[in-house]
């Protein structure tokens, strides 16, 4: 989950037409907002960054030209499709495939080696996988290992139509340029080419990379621990978090990891000032890997 480009790309539900006098948000319009959401869809929002949440609240009053944030709860509470173009606006999902190189190196040589050691097989959780970019970076990595058949991976993000994206691995083609640089930056032993096809200007990965995925709708913030694992990467997803929800979120993480499994988190997070930080050792501080020392 990267801080989203987007620009409204014309589907089901245009953007209205109303005053270009757009209302200013104020803290007490999002707490509004958290709360209609909660009521109607489940979805818990109250500790999120206010910053940031406030910031793409005042993008989506733009975005349909909505006056007022009254508007805007209208809109949630009645209109369910509206909603699901909502989500995703606050979820944020724009990603890369191999994004930050180095740590997708140090996977490769380092923590997964080191899981081997000790284990046939292992299982990897992508807790937020948004559409599905570092799904495939793993699958592509392990299958360049020669253990993909070992591995079970379960992939989770909140957001039911980005989720469903992930699983059919389709990429707009001219994105794959970066991603192939990413790829050469990794030090790949093959072309990112040999991964996928190219139909209709997209990028369709090669399904047979993630047969042993499970795709799964799981929100973060109220679900609770459902399996162990051996490596979990949740990148770059706490920094929408508030100081509280991010330590709820480190703890639920620690439960999901056997003991000595590796957690790898966003080169903007931290563990050190969290409750559970004593139970982790550091692995790799600047790619932000630990390792699970205590239950």
């Amino acid at each position: 989950m990267f801080d989203s480009q987007k620009v409204y790309s014309g589907s089901g539900n245009s953007p209205g037409h109303g005053s270009d006098k757009i209302q200013e948000v104020e803290i007490a319009d999002l707490r509004k907002i958290t709360q209609a959401v909660k009521n109607c869809y489940g979805y818990d929002f109250t500790e999120y960054a206010m910053s940031s949440f406030k910031r793409r609240i005042q993008r989506i009053l733009e975005l349909y030209k909505l006056p007022t944030v009254d508007h805007l709860i209208k809109k949630i509470e009645t209109e369910k499709a509206f909603f699901e173009e909502f989500l995703p606006e606050i979820t944020v999902n724009v990603t890369e495939m191999f994004r930050d190189p180095s740590f997708w190196r140090e996977v490769r040589d380092h923590i997964i080696p080191n899981i081997l050691l000790n284990h046939e097989t292992f299982s990897i959780w992508h807790a937020g996988c948004s559409s599905g970019e570092e799904v495939f970076s793993m699958a592509i990595l392990l299958k360049e290992m020669g253990i993909l058949d070992k591995v079970n991976i379960i992939a989770s993000d909140i957001d039911k139509p980005i989720l469903s994206k992930a699983e059919k691995g389709e990429y707009i083609i001219k994105n794959m340029e970066l991603n192939e640089k990413n790829y050469i930056r990794f030090q790949g032993t093959s072309t990112l080419k040999n991964y996928y096809e190219e139909k209709n200007g997209k990028a369709v990965m090669d399904q047979s990379l993630i047969k042993k995925v499970s795709f799964r709708n799981y929100d973060l913030v109220r679900g609770g621990v459902f399996n162990k694992f051996d490596l979990i990467l949740c990148r770059n997803v706490m920094i929408y978090f508030n100081q509280n929800l991010q330590n709820s979120v480190l703890k639920k993480l620690h439960e999901s990891l056997f003991k000595y499994g590796y957690l790898a988190i966003g080169s903007k997070e931290s563990l050190i000032w969290c409750e559970i930080a004593n139970k982790f050792i550091v692995v790799n501080n600047e790619e932000k890997i630990y390792k699970k020392i205590k239950e």
